[in-house]
Parts: structure tokens; sequence; C-alpha cells
């Protein structure tokens, strides 16, 4: 963009001087208009510290629930913890005395209180009911100035609802008293596939004609205001306008659009429309309006600006937003531009009004109407009537709410508030600048202050993202310091809303249909026979030996390289997975960043975890790894690398269904430098030569996801087979009477039918808690949602839900067709085409507990509704599966929050979000109960590469073992020091303990500190059997239950002698069940255990033994997890079975703006890692 010479320069100084003075004349004229009371008292109250969250709490909590009884209860929670001392005496007690009620009579302490809050901030929204509003309008246009009506509305979920709100909005636009509305291209839209631009455009256009008709017919002609939404929205609003108003039915009709001076990109989009306008004009059309605008939508581009990681799209600040808006004015207040466009100048702040105001003034821009100032209803009143004294009538921008969903205003409100409260924001001092020079003061400056900063602005896009463009260099940059050295950051995902990247899509899903990537590599790997396959496990046994000779930099240098390798085949890691495995772009799109993820965090991790003090890490001989067809690279990639990273060959037997997604991985870890020796890729060409790979001893790792029943089948050929396996889940999302309903449905939803259900962390139920059970609005958001998705193949853009993998088997065909008694279809499920693998999704309805639905995984686009009273029934319908792999809740209320993650028994656990897409480091995957299999800790974990290989006692490094035997245990242990023996082995270990526990395992960690969403990774303590076999010494025995106890575990011992006197007693006096057993009394005993008592959580940690013999006695049972390497000196070791670990994420903010529901939850030792 060219900077402006020093001639224009020196007029926006002239300008700003005579805006200053018009400023001036506009204060001191605002002293002899009534105050607005409502707007100052809403000021007064932004002002105290708690006022801001008092009054979003307030929606949120006492507004938003149609349940009268939680609302009371929330009212007298709320008023207690926040005295609202900030409203005066008259809504004081109302508000107070509600409080002290709400639980005793809550039908009528809550409607009072509910009367205070409108009064507090009711002139923002207005009751657009036929009286009430006609009142309103009457008022506002008592002086002669315009309306600009939007109406607010329930979130657009479905077509249902978009169909309903442009109904509304045409009703409203019909009313004798209202000639100008304004309409979002979401509301009519819903939710849509940013990568399906083109038919979006003309989708949105389509179900905008006939509002624009309705307009047009009038005479004279009403007025519709196209509003802006979030970036990512920018051009598809732009465009959707031009194709509108080129439309010959529309040429005569004047219409508007609004951009946002917060945006970069917005100067260029005013020359763009002005470029265009112009030709309409000159081609005998109308001219168009343009609403400039600072922008109100900046918390939510900064929410999607971290979830993604994608570089924030505004101005770096309020200034800088402030020099653009004046910089957009400067280019648009023109009488050559203003004859094509003219100008609506919006915004509260009386500054950059009078900029505007002296800028036309000087050039001639009112003589042909080529402005108009604008301004929000209900912020300040008073000084609107004093700029009108000059501009001539205001047009007042004026949200409109039918009174039962005044709940759904909360996102405006919450911008609105958020101006007031904020210091950055005129609006923060608008209330005293009559009274207050230094408010004055500080106002004027950084008005000065901007308009010296036009020159300094940088213009256009601040994405530059482009997938078809990028380089090597380019993608290493990302995870990498300035130094160049590698450092972990997620990868960051493709961004739809640039224009390049939708053409890179476009091309991808033109390639689908025929793709025939990794073809050639799955015709090489055909294994045919047993002495085929004897030739691979001699060829990784060979390889492996050179490969963990490499140093871990070396191997992970190799790793680096295969993630930006794979990063720049992102594009056919896509096209493959859309061909192969039915996965829409968007899902293939973080599948591929998920597995890039994983070559830079595990190389990164292999590094740390060589530099264990007191133990020494031997890779498995061989791993195998055998991945799924649902998530055909991540998983493949994830499990391939770790074993990689661990130092171990890797042979990768990919899904059928999913080879050529296998072959693909394969060929990028090849190319980064692996060995074909140390990675073999093999398509087997019958079951019985899979039980030879799996059964084979030098194969030491099997790295399965699948179902629990390939599980139990690997285990039934080799019982101590070292099987890490993640298997099912039977997920449900809790959804309680103090939740958002509108979001709540859009992540059940998102949650249930993404990749057509085929997510292991998919929610196939969602449990209704109490009132929610019956409310229309949360059935009716549903069933819209439902019926709405778009079902299709991923080569169209477009498409919400794709085909499941395979044809459905028995089961998955039993839970799309049939009900069990009581049940019924809230949407019934329908196949599509003849392929057998389209299926519409389908939601069941009264779910009964207990009944096979609420058991069984069926794996497809089928949701259950269950109902119950409490939130306690609630979690206890959610665990009482077998599984424990993701689980979620919606809810506003912080105790039920907390309740809900003191009981649930899931390895992920979400709040306020949806339960689906883990991301390495932030969320690491992986289940409690059955879903997990095996000695193993969480994928994408800190600890999950220790369980690829064995442990052993490492003398070398006991002496860089850190710290002393402080604590109240290890004090206990050393003072028997004389009858353990060995005193530096114990010292050193139990100091590691110590150190252990307090860095890694008592802390909450959140290693992503994205604010926005606080993503805490948790270890929490599980019952361990330990068993001591005859030669063990006594400082591994105290090691072992030192371990145990300091994190809070329950162990029982089983010892093939009896313990010292010492070690005896320590044990009684820390409540250790200690058990006298010879083997053959051991093993009983476990098998009866595992039979009866261990759950599907059992976990042995064996000592002085091998696992062989118990897990013979138990049957290979995949509900125990044994342990059985040498007890080291490492607590970091040591620990590992002791502890359960859990992913939580929490949404931390509401619209954006920080919220207090999670405070005091999980924030007790967070750590950044």
């Amino acid at each position: 963009m060219k900077p402006l010479n020093e001639q224009e320069l020196a007029e926006l100084r002239e300008v700003g001087q005579l805006a200053v003075k018009r400023a001036q004349k506009w204060i001191e004229a605002s002293k002899k208009y009534p105050v607005d009371y409502a707007s100052k008292l809403l000021s007064r109250t932004l002002k105290d510290p708690r006022g801001l969250d008092f009054t979003v709490a307030f929606v949120d909590e006492v507004v938003r629930p149609e349940d009268i009884k939680i609302a009371g209860e929330n009212l007298a929670a709320l008023v207690k913890d926040n005295k609202p001392s900030f409203l005066p005496p008259y809504l004081k007690l109302p508000a107070v005395y509600g409080g002290a009620l709400g639980t005793v009579v809550p039908d009528i302490a809550v409607p009072a209180a509910r009367r205070v809050f409108r009064e507090l901030v009711g002139d923002l929204a207005i009751d657009v009911t036929n009286k009430s509003l006609g009142r309103a309008i009457a008022k506002l246009r008592a002086d002669g100035s315009r309306l600009n009506m939007n109406l607010l509305g329930e979130a657009v979920l479905g077509n249902k609802e978009a169909s309903r709100r442009l109904s509304d909005v045409v009703e409203l636009l019909q009313r004798d008293d209202v000639d100008y509305v304004s309409i979002k291209v979401s509301a009519v839209t819903g939710p849509h596939i940013a990568w399906d631009y083109q038919k979006m455009v003309a989708y949105a256009v389509e179900n905008l004609v006939p509002l624009y008709r309705e307009a047009n017919k009038f005479s004279p002609k009403k007025f519709i205001n196209l509003d802006m939404e979030e970036y990512h929205d920018l051009h598809m609003t732009i465009d959707v306008f031009k194709q509108l108003l080129d439309r010959e039915e529309f040429k005569d009709l004047e219409a508007g659009i609004v951009l946002q001076a917060y945006l970069p990109d917005s100067l260029g989009a005013m020359q763009d429309l002005q470029a265009w306008a112009a030709k309409r004009v000159e081609s005998g059309g109308a001219r168009v309006k343009v609403r400039v605008v600072k922008g109100a939508n900046l918390s939510m581009e900064h929410v999607d600006a971290m979830m993604h990681g994608w570089p924030m799209t505004p101005q770096p600040s309020k200034q800088h937003t402030d020099a653009n808006y004046m910089r957009i004015l400067n280019y648009a207040l023109t009488p050559e531009h203003t004859r094509n466009i003219r100008i609506g100048v919006a915004g509260m702040n009386v500054f950059t009004a009078g900029f505007a105001y002296e800028l036309a003034n000087k050039r001639g821009v009112f003589q042909n109407h080529g402005c108009e100032f604008e301004m929000l209803t209900g912020m300040n009143s008073s000084m609107a009537r004093a700029v009108m004294e000059d501009t001539g009538p205001l047009l007042y921008y004026v949200p409109v709410v039918h009174p039962e969903e005044f709940d759904v205003a909360i996102s405006y409100l919450v911008r609105r508030l958020e101006e007031i409260a904020a210091e950055e924001n005129f609006m923060s001092a608008a209330f005293e600048l009559t009274t207050n020079q230094a408010m004055y003061e500080r106002e004027r400056n950084r008005f000065e202050k901007a308009i010296s900063m036009v020159n300094d602005l940088e213009f256009g896009p601040r994405r530059h993202q482009d997938r078809s463009q990028e380089t090597a260099d380019e993608l290493a940059k990302l995870v990498q310091d300035d130094s160049g050295k590698w450092i972990f950051r997620n990868v960051p995902d493709s961004d739809p809303s640039l224009p390049a990247n939708v053409a890179w899509g476009e091309a991808i899903a033109a390639r689908m249909p025929d793709s025939q990537i990794g073809q050639d590599t799955v015709d090489a790997s055909k294994i045919n026979n047993e002495d085929e396959l004897q030739a691979v496990l001699h060829r990784a046994e060979e390889g492996g030996a050179k490969w963990w000779a490499l140093s871990p930099e070396e191997r992970g240098e190799i790793l680096h390289r295969a993630g930006v390798i794979m990063s720049q085949h992102r594009g056919e890691f896509i096209e493959v997975m859309g061909s192969e495995a039915g996965k829409a772009i968007d899902q293939g799109d973080v599948e591929v960043s998920e597995a890039v993820d994983y070559a830079h965090y595990y190389a990164d991790e292999a590094i740390a975890m060589s530099k264990v003090a007191g133990a020494k890490f031997t890779p498995a001989k061989i791993t195998v790894v055998t991945p799924p067809w649902n998530f055909p690279v991540a998983i493949p990639g994830g499990s391939t690398i770790a074993g990689l990273a661990a130092g171990s060959p890797v042979i990768l037997k990919p899904a059928t269904p999913a080879r050529c997604c296998g072959a693909l991985l394969a060929e990028c870890l090849w190319e980064a430098g692996v060995p074909k020796d140390v990675l073999q890729l093999v398509t087997l060409a019958n079951h019985d030569l899979g039980k030879i790979l799996v059964t084979d001893p030098r194969v030491e790792r099997v790295i399965l996801t699948g179902g629990i029943e390939t599980a139990q089948m690997f285990r039934s050929w080799r019982p101590d087979l070292g099987l890490l396996a993640e298997t099912s889940g039977k997920n449900a999302i809790i959804v309680t009477p103090s939740a958002d309903l509108d979001l709540a449905v859009k992540d059940v939803v998102t949650s249930a039918f993404g990749h057509a259900g085929q997510k292991c962390s998919a929610a196939s139920l969602v449990i209704l808690v109490g009132t929610v059970g019956n409310s229309k609005r949360f059935h009716n958001q549903l069933i819209d949602a439902v019926q709405s998705l778009k079902v299709g193949y991923p080569w169209d853009l477009g498409i919400q839900m794709g085909p499941v993998v395979e044809k459905p088997g028995e089961k998955l065909m039993r839970g799309l067709t049939q009900l069990e008694p009581g049940q019924s279809w809230a949407v019934k499920p329908k196949e599509l085409d003849d392929s057998g693998r389209l299926w519409s999704p389908g939601v069941r309805a009264n779910v009964k507990p207990g009944s096979e639905y609420h058991m069984t995984e069926y794996f497809g686009p089928i949701l259950g509704v269950m109902r119950c009273d409490t939130l306690e029934e609630a979690v206890e319908l959610q665990n009482q599966v077998e599984y424990g792999l993701t689980g979620g809740i919606h809810s506003l209320n912080p105790d039920e929050i907390k309740y809900w993650l003191d009981h649930v028994q899931v390895g992920n656990a979400y709040i306020n979000r949806g339960i689906t897409g883990a991301i390495v480091r932030r969320q690491p995957f992986g289940g409690w109960k059955r879903s997990v299999v095996g000695a193993g800790s969480k994928a994408g974990g800190p600890s999950y590469l220790y369980a690829l290989g064995e442990w052993s006692p490492d003398d070398a490094t006991l002496s860089d073992i850190s710290g002393s035997a402080s604590g109240t245990l290890a004090r206990e242990l050393t003072a028997l020091a004389d009858e353990i023996g060995d005193q530096d082995k114990l010292e050193k270990s139990l100091a590691g303990d110590e150190t252990a526990y307090a860095q890694e395992f008592q802390v909450n960690r959140d290693p992503s500190q994205l604010g926005v969403e606080r993503n805490v990774f948790r270890c929490l303590p599980v019952p361990v059997v330990v068993r001591i076999g005859e030669n063990v010494k006594n400082w591994e025995i105290a090691h072992v239950l030192h371990s145990g106890l300091l994190v809070g575990s329950k162990i029982t011992v089983s010892t093939a002698k009896p313990l010292t006197p010492g070690l005896a007693g320590f044990a009684s006096k820390h409540g250790v069940s200690v058990m006298v057993q010879d083997e053959a009394a051991w093993l009983n005993w476990a098998r009866s255990w595992a039979a009866h008592d261990a759950g599907y959580d059992g976990r042995i940690r064996i000592i002085g033994e091998t696992r062989t013999k118990v897990a013979e006695a138990i049957d290979g049972s995949v509900d125990i997890a044994i342990w059985d390497h040498p007890v080291t000196y490492s607590g970091r070791v040591e620990m590992i079975p002791f502890l359960h670990e859990q992913a939580v994420a929490l949404t931390n903010h509401r619209f954006g703006d920080p919220t207090p529901i999670t405070k005091g939850i999980l924030e007790d030792h967070v750590v950044d890692y």
C-alpha cells in the first residue's frame, strides 16, 4: 500500500486539529442533554473490578437456565460470593433479596432479579415483540434518527433455524416503522465447511435473494446491511454481497456491507469494493454503502488464532485500529469515491467521529450525501444528541431479541460490556469526558497518536499460509528457534479462509476419486508366506542393531526431517485419506498435523528420555505396529515414529482399507533417512501370517489401535505379549441445566458425527440432566443440526459427514437399523446409496440404563440420548460402561464441573467443548479401563516412549540423581538403612522419587499455555499389586514401596519370603497389605483376583520374577497391566505403574473474553513443561 505523501499527511493533521475542536464542542454540548441513566449505571457497574464478571455470570447462571430452580440456586450463590455493591439501592435490594430467596422461593426471586438485569442492560438489546418494539422504535425515532435493526437469535446450527431467522428478518422488514435491517451470512447458511467456498457463496446468495427482493419491492426501497463477522468470513461476505447486487433485479437497490478497521485487509477490501461499485454505477446501477466500524470480534479472532496456531489477523493495538480507521476514511471520503460508495461512519468515539465529520466537510462530501453517522443504541445518548446538532439525524444500530431468547444476546452483550470495561476502549471514558480532564486528555492523546501513525501501518493479510507453495525451510522454521535448533511447537492447521489454500483444497478433492498414491509401495509390500515373513523379521533384527547404535540426537534429526517431509506431502496425505478412508478435507488436514507433531515431539522426548539419571533404557528388539483404518495417518504415524524414536526397528502392517495411507507414511520416513530394514511396510497374505508375526519372540512390543476383541485375540496367542493397545470407547457428553444449550448442541453434533462417528473418541451418547431432558430448545436445535448435516463423499468439499470406511458389519448394522424396547428414532438413519457405506446420521431417543446401546460401541453415525434427574446419576451412567476413553460435560456451573472431574472415569476429559480432536502434547491421548491395554502411557504424552523397551538400573548415572531423601516416608526408610543395606542406592533412589514426584507427577502441567483453553495434564494414583520374588534386595523393595506410597497408591504385596521386620512394620504402618505366598499360591491368588476383584484397571509390578507365568495364569487378561523390569534408581521410571494419566481440556473463555467459570479448577501446582 502506497504511503501518504507529505501534502496528504499535512491535510490529515489539519483535519485532526479540527476534529479535536469538534469533539470538545460535542462534549460541552452533551452537558445540556439528560444523562442516559441506564448506560451510566452500566458503566459504573463495569468499572468495578467484579462488575464484568458479575454481569456475564448473571446472564449465564440466572438468565440462561430454563430451570427456574437451578437459576435460583445460581442466583443465591452468585450474590453470596459477589455482593453487587456497584448497584444503586433500588436495584441492589431486589438483586440481594433475590439472591437470599433464590433457593427458597425461586419462582418469585428469579423473575425479580432478571428484571433488575434487564433494567441494567435493557437499552443494549430491545424486546422484539410487537407492543414493546413499537414503543421503543417510536422513542428512538422521535428526534428524526433512523434505525438499523439487527435481530439476534439462537445459534444457527441447522437449516430450520436459518430459515426461521430469515423469516423473522423478513417479517421485521415488513413493519411500517422499520426500513433498515442487518443480517449476517452465517444466519442464513448455518455451519458450513469453509473449504467449499464457491458453493457456500452461491448457497448464501440463494438464501438471501428473497430478503433482498422484499426490500426491493417497497417504495421507497428498504435497506439491507450485510454484517461482517470474523476474519474467516471476510472474503465470503464480500463475494456474497457483490453477487447479490450483480443480479439484474437488484441493479437499482442500494444496499450495504460492513468493513472492520481492526483488520489490516480492510483498506484493500474498500479499494476492491470501490472498483466494483464504480463499474456498477457507471452502468446505471445504484451506489452501495459501506459501514466502517472499528470491529467488535477481536476476542474471538484471538481464540481462533490461538487454537489453530495461526497469526493474529487484527491490528496489533487499538491505536493501530484507530489509525487504520482514519486511513480508510481518508481513502473513502472523497466526492469521487462517495459517488459510488456512501460511507457509514460508525462508532462512539467523538474524536474519530469528529475526524470523519471535518474530513467530509472539508472535501464537500456532504453535498452528495456521501456519508452518514452511526452509533449504537443504549450507549451514551446524551453525547449522541450533541453530535446530531452538526451531523443531522443519526443511524442507530439497534439489536432486537425475542424476550424468551434474551440469553442469546450474551455474545453481543459481552462485546459491548467489554468495550465499556476495557481501559483501551474509548467507551471506558465516555461518561467522564465532561467531568474528568485526565480522561479527556487520555482520549485526545490517543487520537493524536493514531493520526501520527497512519503511515506506519501494515496493510493486507496478516496470514500468508499457502499450502501449495511451502518450502522445506519454511516448514522447518515453524518448529525451530531463532538459532535453528529444533523446538517443539504444534504445527498450524491449514487455514481455509485464505483463497490460495481454498484453491489447493479444490485441487486435492479433484484428485481423490482416482488417487493411486502409495499403490506401488503397497504392491511391493506383499508377504505371501512364512519364509518371506522370516526374512522381514531377520532384516528388522539386523537393522535394529544399527539403528540403536545411533545417538538419540542422530535418530531425532532423521525424525525431525520426516516431520518436515510429511508436511510437504500434506496434500497427498489428505488426497489418499479421502480416497481410501472417506476422510473429508477438514478431518484429514488436522490428522496430518497430528502425525507431523508426533515426529517432532517424539524426536525431542527420546533425547530427554536418554538423560534419565539412574536408569538405562533398552528398546524392544522389534516393534510391530498394527494401526486402524479410522485414523489412517495420525495413528500409524505416531505409533511408528514412537517405536523409531525409542530406538527400535518397526514393522508396520497398515489396516487393509488404508494401506495406501500407510505406504505414503513409510515413503516419507524412508525419504527422511530411516533405513528400509529399520522400517518395513508389510501387507500379509493371510491371517495365519499375522499370528506368526505377533507370536515371534523377537517381537517384544506390539502397538495396536483397534477393537478390544483384537487385543484379546493377540493375548490368547501369547499371554505375556508386550502389547500396548488403545482400544475402544463408549463416550458420553453430559449436559446440565446450567449449560449453554446452543454451544452444547454444536459440540455434541460435532463430536458424534465427525468422520461418520468412526473416531474412537466420538460421542455416541448424550446424557441430559433434569430439565434439559424436556427442553424444547435443546431438542429442536439438536434435531435441526443433525438433519442439516450434509452427507457425501470427500471429493465434495461441502460435506460435513462422509461415508463409513467399510460396509457396516453385523454390529454396526444393528445399531443403524434396530431399536430396543422403548426406544424411538428422533432422526432415523438412512442408507443413501448402493455402496452400503453412505448413511445419514441417526439419533436414538430414550436409551435406558444398562441397555445394549448404553453399553456397546457401534462405531458409526449414531447418537443415543439418555435422561436422568441429577448430575450424580449422569456421572454414574457415564462411568457404567467398560470403557473410559473420552468424556465431556457442558455446564457453566463451577461446582458441577468440579464434581464431574472428581468422579468421571476417562483418560481425556473435556469441559464445554467437543470431545474429539486430541492434539499431541496439548492433550495426550489414551483412556482408562478397557480403553487401554498394557503397561503403557498416553500417546503424545511425556511417558509414552518409556514403555517401548525395558529399563534396568544404571550405576554410572546414580550420582547424577539430585536432591536429598528428606520427606517423611524417605526418613522412615533411611532410618532402616542398617537393616536394608545398600545405603547409597537407597538414599539416591528415595531422593530421586521425591524430585520426580515434585517436578513431574504432583504438578498439573499445561504446556501449551493457550489462555483461551486450559489443557491440564495430571497424574492420579491407582491401586497396584506388587509381587516380590525370592532374590530381591531390600533397597529394591523399599524403593518400589516408596514410589507407590509417595504418589498415594493403595498397595497390596505378595512376597515369596517374609519382609524384614523394619520393612514389614513400614508397610503395615502405611496400609500396605502383605501376603507371603509361594509361586503356586501367588499364581492362584492372581488368577482369582484378575477374574473377580481387579476390575478393568488392574496393575501388577513384579520385581525379581518375570511376567510370563502370571500372564499365563490370568490368561493374558487385557484388563491387567504388568511391569516386570528390574528395579532402577529412577523415580521417574518407578512411579509410572502407580499412576493414571488424565488430560483435561477446559474452554476458558466466553465469546473470547476470559471467564471466571474455571477459577479454582485444577489450578494447584500448574506448571509449564
